[in-house]
């Protein structure tokens, strides 16, 4: 199997039953999906357990990948499905927030990112955001996934997700020491 291959044409030689296809797009996800669900749950065990799930899934259901997203924004979205399963489950979700529709004037990201020092002082004012602004932060900037692929993931509406990063970008300005 060719490095270079596409996550269609490696999910779908892991629906035909191979093992080495599926141990590519393991190695492919992992690191991101683990640090998105860390993102989100703040925990790392419970993040490693989720990311083993949900790759499970994937394999289980690799012949059901219908096409409609790409195979990372099918794959993030089976992990953020598991991790809210497990959340109910620990009684660790509370409430689901719905946000109005408002249209996305935030600065860009290399306005936000340009705001910061140093890789440090990032990290520190990423830690401090909601785990939902950290989620979006962390699909948009280091997943580079378009807004509504992190709609179809997060399982929320466009208006939320553009939202949620609008407010994630003014924490993180103010927390960098530049205010609009």
């Amino acid at each position: 199997m060719a490095a270079g291959e596409d996550d269609r044409t490696v999910l779908s030689r892991a629906a035909l039953g191979d093992k080495a296809a599926m141990r590519v797009l393991y190695e492919r996800h992992h690191d991101p999906l683990h640090a998105f669900l860390r993102a989100r749950c703040r925990d790392e065990a419970l993040a490693s357990d989720v990311v083993h799930d949900a790759m499970l899934e994937v394999w289980r259901s690799a012949g059901r990948f219908s096409g409609k997203s790409s195979v990372r924004t099918w794959i993030f979205a089976i992990a953020r499905n598991k991790l809210v399963d497990r959340l109910r489950r620990g009684g660790a979700l509370s409430f689901v927030e719905e946000v109005p529709d408002l249209p996305d004037e935030a600065p860009d990201a290399e306005a936000v990112l340009d705001a910061a020092q140093n890789a440090a002082r990032v990290r520190a004012c990423l830690d401090r955001l909601k785990a939902m602004h950290l989620a979006v932060i962390r699909l948009a900037f280091y997943e580079g996934l378009p807004y509504d692929e992190i709609s179809r993931v997060e399982g929320i509406p466009v208006g939320t997700v553009k939202t949620r990063i609008f407010h994630a970008k003014q924490a993180l300005l103010h927390c960098l020491g530049r205010r609009r």
